[in-house]
């Protein structure tokens, strides 16, 4: 599985956790990466996607075929 959104195209961030004594400890915030399938009617089959739960209320506020398009001309691969 891919670790960014296909779809908003959000990655891993990194930071610092401080803790009370304000030691300073690497950390990661992953984004919340769901693997999803829809049916594209565009294309005639189904495609698996990694979407963060943003990239699935735009999804849904768009349309499929709206965002695999746009997918699409900017080279993501399906």
């Amino acid at each position: 599985m891919t670790t960014y959104c296909q779809v908003t195209g959000k990655r891993p961030v990194f930071g610092k956790s401080v803790s009370h004594s304000h030691r300073r400890v690497s950390r990661r915030w992953n984004p919340n990466l769901q693997s999803k399938r829809y049916w594209v009617p565009s294309l005639g089959r189904t495609v698996r996607l990694t979407v963060s739960t943003q990239g699935i209320k735009i999804i849904d506020a768009k349309g499929i075929d709206v965002v695999v398009a746009q997918m699409l001309a900017r080279g993501e691969r399906i």
